[in-house]
């Protein structure tokens, strides 16, 4: 009971010393918040409000039909230019596609020839661009498909292919991409916390006055564990609510309890991360470069910005050892699927090992970083 205690005050001797840091204190309100929003809405992996203009150079019923299949929010209203002014509008930016469809299309497609069709794509706005030019050749090929398909066209095609998105029908990326940057502010946030506090006593000098007193290291690593993950814990849970089901209205199929609960085992993987990393680091600039060396690649091989499956098969039995990974893939299962403990249990399992794991390794090396202090 009495090393309980010690914990206690420990942890909230650490949320004193952060009330007075405004700077932590103005990055969580900020990373939680407007950066949360920022980066949910700002980034999109689907084509927006593009701009494209149209060559029609056969007046047929099918080419008005093409140029009418842009629609918003995908694309803005169409512009008819000429084709010699084409190249001229590409190279000026005046917009991001140009669709060309030639003379006698429509004749062609009916007598069973194969046409082309020019689309010129404006490359340097890389990512709408790619995305962009397989949603035209998409939209054309169902165009075209449908003129082929009625009774003027040819014969009607054998296989109707009719695509359903599971989870998240109508592909929206602001409901995807508001869990993946919560996952990773938590991710930072929790990290940079408890490694910073750790070597802002060691830098003060105040580490060797608490183990002057009668607390053991373990003591000290679990108080800074449980203050600041308890804190990372209520900013996020009131971002989840306020933030992401408020303001962006991303709607939560399964249990909130359930996904918080398993935040906060992570958490406690992430600031066991976080004390590790602050006892090999001498110096607050080299837990910063410790720091992007570490959560850039947990991000990227975790699942959230791209699959796990995507990834190099020697390379994905490694990433079962980052705890991101198994918080990731719990949590889109909860928040999208509606997914049950049974169904996560293993996930909470694997995450609660490596925190472990994590901790003891901090703690054997927590001495040791004493002594490199000068």
């Amino acid at each position: 009971m009495a090393r309980l205690r010690r914990i206690l005050w420990l942890g909230l001797k650490e949320m004193i010393s952060l009330s007075r840091d405004w700077v932590m204190l103005g990055l969580l309100a900020y990373s939680f918040t407007f950066g949360l929003i920022m980066e949910a809405t700002g980034t999109s992996t689907s084509v927006n409000n593009a701009s494209i203009a149209f060559v029609d150079e056969d007046g047929s019923p099918l080419s008005r039909a093409l140029a009418a299949a842009f629609m918003a929010p995908e694309f803005q209203p169409v512009e008819y230019i000429a084709a010699a002014e084409a190249n001229r509008a590409m190279d000026r930016d005046r917009y991001l596609f140009i669709v060309a469809v030639p003379p006698s299309f429509e004749a062609d497609i009916l007598a069973g020839r194969s046409p082309e069709i020019q689309v010129q794509v404006d490359a340097t706005a890389m990512e709408q661009a790619g995305i962009g030019a397989g949603y035209i050749q998409n939209i054309l090929a169902a165009e075209i498909l449908r003129f082929s398909a009625s009774p003027v066209g040819a014969r009607s095609p054998r296989v109707n292919l009719v695509l359903h998105s599971a989870f998240n029908p109508n592909r929206d990326t602001v409901k995807f991409q508001s869990i993946v940057s919560l996952i990773s502010h938590i991710t930072m946030l929790t990290i940079i916390l408890t490694g910073a506090a750790l070597i802002r006593e060691r830098e003060h000098g105040t580490i060797e006055h608490l183990l002057a007193l009668p607390v053991t290291p373990f003591d000290i690593a679990i108080a800074k564990i449980w203050a600041n993950g308890a804190i990372v814990l209520v900013v996020s849970t009131l971002s989840l609510l306020m933030i992401v089901e408020g303001v962006l209205q991303v709607r939560i199929e399964g249990s909130r309890l359930l996904f918080l609960t398993g935040a906060a085992l992570y958490m406690f993987s992430a600031t066991a991360l976080g004390t590790f990393l602050a006892t090999i680091a001498r110096s607050m600039a080299q837990f910063a470069l410790l720091i992007i060396l570490t959560i850039m690649p947990m991000q990227m091989l975790s699942g959230g910005d791209t699959p796990v499956e995507g990834q190099p098969d020697w390379l994905q039995p490694l990433t079962l050892i980052l705890p991101s990974r198994h918080f990731i893939s719990f949590s889109q299962a909860i928040i999208y699927k509606g997914a049950g403990i049974e169904n996560v249990w293993d996930e909470f399992l694997a995450v609660t090992v490596l925190g472990l794991a994590l901790l003891a390794g901090s703690l054997a090396l927590f001495r040791r970083s004493i002594t490199l202090v000068d």
